[in-house]
């Protein structure tokens, strides 16, 4: 059975480069990186790859639904909970500082929408999350998350602008995470990238 990788955002050009989008971003850089194509997957609108990364056969995974629908684009290609403990949803996190990845399996959505959305559609929560931290930080590392709806907002549909270069580095380690999973598994990967600076 192939593992499903899924990056979470919303489409259109104007959130293209969004921290809210940082999920399709990493897929994006998954598929240059091994040469997948992505291609307009109508019965589950989304954009779909296959391939194989570190040996496994992968599908790759960009909703083109809105982040709070996205449980409909992935009910489409995820059908079992089995198939469903060999995915990967990929996706921002504001609880995280901005270069830190996380990695996790099962428990609630931490309040993300489309995590939220995924759990509802699939009808279980036993999946492995690769959370990208997107928030500022202090200088001894504290993030600094915006307060109140509307700053939030503004914040996730901002582009990275000054912190472009740290946001590329986490792409990489992104994607470096995903690698891990696939070549060890979740818990040793876990182990691995969570200690990681």
């Amino acid at each position: 059975m192939a593992h499903t990788i899924v990056g979470l955002g919303n489409p259109g050009g104007e959130y293209t480069n969004t921290k809210h989008n940082v999920g399709r971003m990493v897929i994006d850089l998954l598929a240059d990186e091994y040469g997948i194509e992505m291609k307009e997957h109508k019965a589950s609108n989304a954009e779909k790859g296959t391939g194989v990364i570190e040996g496994e056969k992968v599908t790759l995974l960009s909703p083109n639904t809105f982040m709070n629908k996205s449980g409909s684009a992935v009910s489409k290609i995820v059908k079992s909970v089995n198939a469903a403990k060999k995915m990967i949803v990929i996706y921002d996190d504001l609880d995280l500082p901005l270069g830190k990845i996380k990695i996790s399996f099962g428990g609630g959505s931490g309040g993300h929408k489309g995590v939220d959305s995924i759990m509802r559609g699939i009808k279980t929560k036993d999946f492995i999350r690769l959370r990208v931290g997107i928030s500022a930080a202090t200088p001894k590392g504290k993030t600094k998350k915006p307060k109140g709806e509307e700053k939030v907002l503004k914040y996730l549909m901002s582009d990275f602008g000054k912190d472009k270069t740290t946001w590329n580095k986490a792409k990489k380690k992104a994607r470096q995470a995903v690698e891990l999973i696939l070549a060890d598994g979740h818990v040793i990967a876990q182990n691995e990238v969570n200690s990681w600076r």
